[in-house]
C-alpha cells in the first residue's frame, strides 16, 4: 500500500453571493489547487466549512470532487460525525467514490457530548472495516483528548489507521512522542493548523503538511526540502511566508482561502454561511497586503 507524505491542501467550499452551492466555482478551487503540484487534496474538512453543509451537499460535493480529480491526485474525504453509523456510511461512500482515504476527528457533538477513549476506539475500528486508509485529525476543536498511549494503540490495532494530524497544543512534542513510540505502525504523521507550527513539526519528524488552499505551492518546497535534509532552506522560506500564515491562523480561519482565490479570480465570491460573519474591511485589507508581498499562485490562477 502507498504511504502517503507530502502536502494536501484542504479545498474551500464556495458558495454563490446568495449562498448556494457554487459547484463550477469548487472545481476551478479543486483545478487551481491540483495546478500547484501539490501531492493531495482534502474534502469537507473543517476549514471547508463542513458545519454549514446538509448531508445531501457533503454528497454532491464528495461525487463531483472525485469525479473532477479524476485520479490527478488522491483526495481525503473528511467523515467526522457522533454517530458511528453516519462516520461508517460516510466512509464506505467515499470508498467506492475512488478517495484514498478518510479523514475524522473523534465523536463528539457540542460542548459536552465526548466519546470516551474506548468509545473513540471503537468508532475508528467500525470505520476502519470499510476497508479505506484513515486519518485522525487531533483537533482542539472536538475537546477530546487523544493521549499518544491511545493513537498508538489505535495505529497498532485499527488495520487501517495509519495516519495522524496533529494540530492540538505542543504538538511538536506529541508528534515527536508518537512517532518515538508508534515506530513502523505510524506511517503519516502530519502537520496541521494552517503550518504555523510547521517547522517545529517537520524537526519532531512530521511528513505531511495539510494546510488552507491559500499558499500550497509556497508550503510544499519547505516540507519537501525539510525531508530532503536541507532544514535550513526548508527555514528560509518558512520564515518568509510565516507572517501571513500566522495572519491566516489568527485573525481570519478558513474565510482567508476564499478571499485570496476571490481576488485571484478563482472563484468569483468569498460569501460564508451565516453564522460566520464576513471578514471586517481592514482585515480583509491586510490579509491581501500580506499576501501580495510572496504572491502564492491563487492570487493569479484566474486572471
Amino acid at each position: 500500500m502507498k504511504t502517503y507524505q507530502g502536502v494536501w491542501p484542504v479545498a474551500p467550499t464556495p458558495f454563490t453571493a446568495e449562498g448556494d452551492l457554487d459547484l463550477d466555482g469548487m472545481k476551478r478551487v479543486l483545478d487551481c489547487i491540483v495546478d500547484q503540484g501539490i501531492d493531495g487534496v482534502c474534502i469537507l474538512a473543517n476549514y471547508s466549512e463542513q458545519f454549514l453543509l446538509s448531508d445531501e451537499e457533503r454528497k454532491i460535493l464528495t461525487r463531483l470532487s472525485l469525479d473532477h480529480i479524476r485520479g490527478r491526485v488522491p483526495v481525503i474525504v473528511t467523515i467526522s460525525h457522533y454517530a458511528t453509523d453516519i462516520a461508517v456510511s460516510r466512509a464506505r461512500e467515499a470508498a467506492s467514490l475512488g478517495a484514498a482515504m478518510v479523514m475524522m476527528m473523534p465523536p463528539y457533538h457540542g460542548a459536552m457530548m465526548r466519546g470516551t477513549a474506548e468509545q473513540t476506539f471503537e468508532q475508528f475500528a467500525a470505520v476502519s472495516e470499510s476497508g479505506i486508509p484513515i486519518m485522525v485529525q487531533d483537533a482542539p476543536i472536538s475537546g477530546v483528548d487523544l493521549p499518544v498511549s491511545l493513537l498508538v494503540r489505535m495505529a497498532r490495532e485499527i488495520e487501517q489507521v495509519k495516519y495522524f494530524k496533529i494540530e492540538s497544543a505542543q504538538a511538536a512534542s506529541k508528534l515527536r512522542v508518537l512517532v518515538e513510540e508508534g515506530g513502523d505502525a505510524i506511517e503519516g504523521p502530519f502537520d496541521g493548523e494552517e503550518g504555523i507550527t510547521l517547522l517545529a513539526d517537520l524537526d519532531a519528524g512530521a511528513t505531511g503538511n495539510m494546510p488552507s488552499a491559500m499558499l500550497p505551492d509556497l508550503i510544499r518546497p519547505i516540507v519537501m526540502a525539510h525531508l530532503a535534509g536541507e532544514r535550513e532552506h526548508a527555514a528560509d522560506m518558512y520564515y518568509r511566508i510565516l507572517p501571513l500564515i500566522n495572519f491566516e491562523n489568527r485573525q481570519c480561519g478558513f474565510r482567508a482561502a476564499k478571499a485570496v482565490m476571490m481576488e485571484g479570480g478563482v472563484i468569483e465570491s468569498d460569501f460564508c454561511r451565516h453564522p460566520v460573519s464576513p471578514l471586517p474591511p481592514e482585515t480583509r485589507k491586510h490579509l491581501l497586503e500580506l499576501v501580495t508581498t510572496v504572491n502564492p499562485i491563487a492570487l493569479s490562477w484566474g486572471k
